[in-house]
């Protein structure tokens, strides 16, 4: 029936497939930008070159509507170079300026001109905080929904580094507010946007990990034979498949909430919740079996595995780990209004949003 009423829509038919074109243009921009870029520094110094081509290509208005600069995609396909980016461990804060541009169009404030990042609350860590130009501070201890910007410079930050080798600086001076708006939105969801995006994330680099464990399991020979033929090696490949497709389609249910969020704060809050816990759960199993498929080799720094493992780890426990969302997903499940656990979960599955 939806097949047949779509068929008689010539003019909805011709936007549709406009708007696919659109995106496997995008998704294909995105994977020469960043196989061109595959050199780019992993020791935590800034990739300017890589940077600059980043921006050239809009990539961090990505999840914006034409209107207000972005591509005007869907929000699964708007979210595909930031998984192409995990996929080779681009080290850039894309996930954080694509997320600060949102809430800054959102809040109807000027856009970064430069990388950005948000904080939520009282100032912690920021990622790439020495290289930023704006950082965006959403509500305050009393958990409105107040949105600064705020100019930032090198100057601003005592230096850190995350698992990752990535940079994660604390903020020294209080900052001036360039800018200060109301977020017209539920003050959670931006929060899990940030997770929402970091499911994407982990959904891209388990793709790469998996597929560099496949290779090397085929390619490495042990006593005559590959080490892929040996049962073990095959279960653990197999494993590492299945929680890779489920991450995948875990980051593809959050990233469908993404419409939900003036309308079904509390949907898109507990969707999300669910992805990052298993996309976190994914993120864990599939790293360690590829360290025990690679041996050593996948700690050495001529190997592109570490870069990707690294990041896994550290993005688990971005915007909430696992037993973080697990709580909050257990409390609404648990009061529950009246409903049954079983038709609570299928009302928040149901009309794929």
């Amino acid at each position: 029936m939806r097949r047949a009423a779509v068929a008689r829509r010539p003019g909805h038919i011709n936007r549709v497939s406009g708007e696919n074109m659109a995106a496997d243009l995008i998704a294909d921009s995105a994977a020469r930008l960043f196989a061109q870029h595959a050199d780019a520094p992993q020791d935590g110094s800034w990739p300017a070159a890589l940077w600059r081509a980043i921006e050239d290509a809009g990539f961090p208005l990505a999840l914006l509507a034409e209107q207000d600069g972005g591509f005007g995609l869907g929000p699964e396909d708007s979210m595909t170079p930031l998984r192409i980016s995990a996929s080779v461990a681009a080290a850039v804060p894309l996930a954080e300026t694509m997320l600060a541009n949102w809430i800054l169009a959102r809040a109807g404030l000027p856009l970064a001109q430069g990388p950005a990042a948000v904080v939520f609350g009282p100032v912690r860590q920021v990622p790439w905080g020495r290289n930023l130009s704006v950082l965006v501070i959403c509500g305050d201890a009393m958990g409105s929904s107040l949105v600064s910007a705020c100019p930032v410079g090198p100057a601003d930050w005592q230096h850190g580094v995350s698992l990752a080798g990535e940079p994660r600086d604390d903020l020294i001076p209080a900052l001036p507010v360039d800018a200060q708006a109301h977020l017209p939105l539920d003050p959670r969801v931006p929060q899990a946007l940030a997770a929402m995006l970091r499911c994407q994330q982990i959904a891209g680099a388990l793709e790469a990990v998996l597929a560099l464990s496949v290779r090397y399991a085929s390619d490495r020979v042990q006593f005559g034979r590959p080490i892929g033929k040996l049962q073990a090696i095959q279960q653990y490949l197999a494993v590492m498949a299945t929680e890779t497709a489920a991450a995948g389609v875990a980051a593809q249910m959050a990233a469908q909430t993404l419409p939900l969020a003036d309308d079904q704060p509390d949907r898109l809050i507990l969707l999300t919740a669910a992805a990052k816990i298993r996309a976190g759960e994914a993120a864990g199993k599939v790293a360690e079996l590829a360290h025990q498929v690679h041996g050593a080799i996948g700690f050495s720094q001529e190997y592109p595995l570490h870069p990707l493992t690294r990041r896994l780890w550290t993005w688990r426990d971005d915007h909430g780990r696992e037993s973080d969302w697990a709580a909050t997903l257990g409390q609404s499940l648990a009061r529950g209004y009246g409903q049954g656990l079983w038709s609570q979960i299928t009302t928040l599955q149901s009309d794929r949003f």
